[in-house]
């Protein structure tokens, strides 16, 4: 599947009148075994997505050690009581929400000198059931994350709405992110990717595609 889906992606971004070495494609292993991963891995993938610290201690500690040309992306919802081991697990984390995780992470790299790449999620669609900084309060959030805080934003991710274009979203997160000067944009997965491409993602998370439906 992996291969089928590079063949798709790269039409996707020729298509798009794109230049290839500024999309990372983050292949989203979550809930599949290491035997799956190793497969995707050995055909020449080295980013890699994870929504549960559980997952990730449990397959990836051991692996990452022995392959440290990958790139490990925490996609999921963060957890106060498990910042310092996302931060120690993983190089991107996709889904900085509040405050009082951005707080975290800077004693995190005060106290061990390590830094990561960080975007903020934002809920482009306001959707109360979702995780990610409300749209209207996006402004405020990242000037406090920059300003007082001396938070250093790599980029910015969404989530769409499922019954909405995507297209929409997106294009309010590159807006979101050209008003503050935010060079990365993590959107697009599986269902979307082709329009995340033409609406200027840098970071696509494709799980489906790559390794299947989830049982």
């Amino acid at each position: 599947m992996y291969k089928s889906f590079l063949v798709q992606f790269n039409k996707a971004v020729l298509e798009a009148g794109r230049d290839i070495d500024e999309i990372e494609l983050i292949a989203v292993s979550k809930k599949k075994p290491l035997n799956d991963i190793e497969k995707v891995f050995n055909e020449g993938q080295l980013s890699f997505g994870e929504n549960q610290i559980q997952e990730i201690e449990t397959k990836w500690t051991n692996f990452k050690k022995e392959n440290k040309n990958i790139s490990l992306h925490y996609v999921g919802s963060i957890q106060s009581r498990k910042t310092n081991s996302i931060l120690k697990h993983c190089d991107v984390i996709h889904s900085v929400d509040r405050i009082k995780i951005v707080k975290l992470i800077r004693q995190f790299e005060e106290e061990t000198g390590i830094k990561r790449k960080y975007f903020l999620q934002i809920n482009t669609g306001d959707e109360p059931q979702k995780s990610g900084v409300l749209l209207k309060e996006s402004d405020s959030f990242i000037e406090e994350c920059k300003n007082i805080h001396n938070f250093n934003i790599s980029g910015l991710m969404c989530l769409p709405p499922i019954d909405e274009d995507p297209a929409k979203h997106f294009n309010i997160l590159k807006s979101l992110a050209n008003n503050h000067k935010i060079s990365s944009l993590s959107m697009g997965m599986s269902h979307d990717f082709k329009t995340a491409i033409k609406c200027g993602a840098t970071h696509i998370r494709i799980g489906t595609s790559i390794f299947g439906e989830r049982t």
